[in-house]
């Protein structure tokens, strides 16, 4: 089942039901219901899950898409500052560029170890088949950026022509 992302419908949603719950809660009170005071922790939890909801709609989804970008796998990261991603042996240097830096950005800066200095590096590998039965991988560039940065231009991107020109090679 397909979920929808839109932070404003769940939004809605608790804040309907939060409406319905007070307006419950002022009836008992009115109506002097024995369990009138349960309704009061059911409404104020009610408003605080509706505050969260709001919250994660403030930031929880900005992502930039760099265009060009192929999709790529997390392979290896040791949540501090290396990271390695796979990629088709099919990609062509626009596309190697495109990727390393959209993974770069995508690589979250919250919760790395290393401080605000450290240096997480990003490389993209693919695995080539030089004979039946035999996978090699083969690193085709890299990308380094500050753990703190989040822009694209922050992200310095190395491509590793000679192993891009031995899949080039091996595929024609």
């Amino acid at each position: 089942m397909q979920l929808p992302t839109d932070f404003a419908i769940y939004i809605q949603g608790f804040a309907i039901a939060t409406g319905l719950f007070f307006l419950l809660t002022l009836l008992a009170f009115a109506l002097k219901w024995g369990f009138r005071f349960r309704l009061v922790g059911i409404t104020s939890f009610m408003v605080v899950l509706t505050i969260g909801v709001f919250g994660l709609s403030l930031g929880l989804f900005q992502r930039v898409a760099i265009p060009g970008a192929v999709r790529y796998a997390l392979v290896f990261d040791n949540a501090a500052n290396n990271v390695v991603i796979t990629i088709p042996a099919t990609i062509t240097e626009d596309q190697l560029t495109a990727t390393l830096q959209q993974a770069a950005i995508d690589i979250s800066p919250f919760g790395r170890l290393g401080g605000d200095n450290s240096q997480v590096s990003i490389r993209a590998r693919a695995l080539i088949h030089p004979e039946p039965g035999i996978s090699v991988p083969l690193y085709l560039g890299q990308a380094t950026k500050r753990v703190a940065d989040r822009e694209q231009e922050a992200v310095q991107v190395y491509i590793f022509s000679e192993n891009l020109k031995k899949i080039a090679d091996l595929t024609t």
